[in-house]
């Protein structure tokens, strides 16, 4: 039996690595990064790509070519040939690539990156340190990977088949011959641990490069950011039972279908939203004009708003606070009426609210991340225009309570809790 699986992988490695290419960059000066002639066991710059259809088309990842237009293409006979870029997608660290053989090339085939198993078994492809056509056999050990602050949607395959530098752009493939992802990254302090991206992300990114030279991504308008347990607590959900909405966009698509800051989104078209990258991503996969259906908790009732996507902009804003340990010590702001200087000295886009002019030292506001400049707009979901409305509505809350803030840094807005102690 062993025998026979053996064979089967020897024969899957035989199979699959015609479909596999060598990438070089060519430099301004029409040279490739590694002298022609010179094989370097670590050459800077290279990496790996796949053949994705007979008419020379390779898929790669974008940090591989970076800026060049011209890639230097070594085929897994030795021929050399010179690729053009077709289209880059940065968000995703892909990029599509165009060869003229004068033939039809082996390509390889996609299969559906959503029946992965962790545990399964998985082969990497690629040419790692300058050496063609390495192979290397491995499980998958994670799905649904994200945070790994690699690309802006995220939802990688993790394996301990061996990635290594050069790897980068090559195909990570199942046992029935199909590529489940693109290998796009490693983590340099952990051995066995390396992300691919998932073949249905590639296979659209591929479709629209293919079609348009670009990405085009659906558009919703809203701030976001996670659900700590404080936050949940004063929104009424589980934590991590959606995505906080702490800013609405005006005249997208958000703002005209009725959203508000403090709604809570759980499902986009029936599919559970746990963390803001999950809802970029999910946005992203559907096209301008697409109507998406978009469950909110709002003040613990559920509401459903059928919500037609704009396109994406190029230079989206965007809004979050990172979770931060908390300290367990006095609230330690002070705060003063906002005023027009104070306005330009801290690039606020609006006037209403009180300006926090001092945070403590180890203080609950400092460990939640407030900091000078910061505009408050809300306190406890009432808005706050003044120094006298931000007191009157402190004034209204019991000692010990907490207080949900809705704080305007620059051109974002995020919630936070602040948690007196008695």
């Amino acid at each position: 039996m062993l025998e026979e699986i053996q064979t089967v992988i020897t024969e899957l490695a035989e199979e699959t690595k015609h479909s596999v290419v060598n990438l070089f960059p060519i430099t301004s000066g029409g040279r490739s990064r590694e002298t022609p002639g010179e094989r370097m066991p670590n050459a800077s710059g290279s990496g790996s790509g796949l053949i994705v259809d007979g008419d020379g088309h390779i898929v790669t990842n974008n940090h591989v070519i970076g800026d060049a237009t011209e890639i230097e293409v070594r085929l897994s006979d030795k021929t050399r040939l010179t690729a053009h870029v077709v289209g880059k997608d940065p968000d995703t660290d892909l990029a599509l690539l165009k060869v003229s053989a004068g033939r039809p090339l082996a390509s390889a085939r996609f299969g559906d990156s959503t029946g992965v198993k962790v545990g399964q078994w998985v082969l990497a492809v690629g040419n790692p340190f300058g050496l063609d056509q390495s192979v290397t056999l491995g499980v998958v050990s994670g799905i649904g990977r994200e945070n790994i602050n690699l690309s802006r949607y995220e939802n990688f395959i993790q394996t301990d088949a061996s990635i290594n530098p050069g790897n980068s752009g090559g195909p990570l493939f199942n046992l029935r011959g199909e590529v489940i992802g693109i290998n796009t990254a490693i983590i340099n302090f952990a051995q066995g641990i390396g992300f691919a991206i998932p073949s249905n992300m590639a296979k659209q990114v591929i479709e629209q490069l293919l079609a348009k030279g670009r990405v085009v991504r659906g558009w919703l308008g809203v701030g976001i950011q996670p659900l700590t347990a404080e936050l949940a607590k004063k929104f009424g959900v589980t934590e991590g039972g959606g995505v906080l909405v702490n800013e609405v966009f005006e005249k997208d698509p958000a703002a005209l279908a009725g959203i508000q800051p403090g709604d809570v989104i759980v499902r986009i078209n029936g599919v559970v939203v746990e963390s803001p990258n999950k809802l970029s991503r999910l946005i992203g996969t559907l096209a301008p004009g697409a109507t998406s259906q978009i469950e909110v908790v709002r003040d613990l009732k559920h509401l459903l708003l059928n919500i037609p996507l704009t396109e994406r902009p190029d230079s989206p804003v965007l809004a979050s606070i990172p979770r931060i340990e908390k300290l367990e010590s006095k609230l330690g702001l002070e705060v003063q009426e906002s005023t027009a200087g104070l306005v330009e000295k801290f690039r606020l886009r609006q006037s209403k609210g009180v300006v926090i002019t001092k945070v403590e030292p180890n203080s609950l506001a400092q460990a939640e991340g407030l900091r000078e400049g910061d505009l408050i707009i809300e306190v406890n979901r009432t808005e706050v225009s003044s120094l006298g409305e931000f007191t009157s509505t402190i004034s209204q809350s019991r000692r010990g309570d907490a207080l949900l803030l809705r704080v305007l840094r620059e051109n974002r807005a995020f919630y936070v809790v602040l948690k007196p102690i008695n």
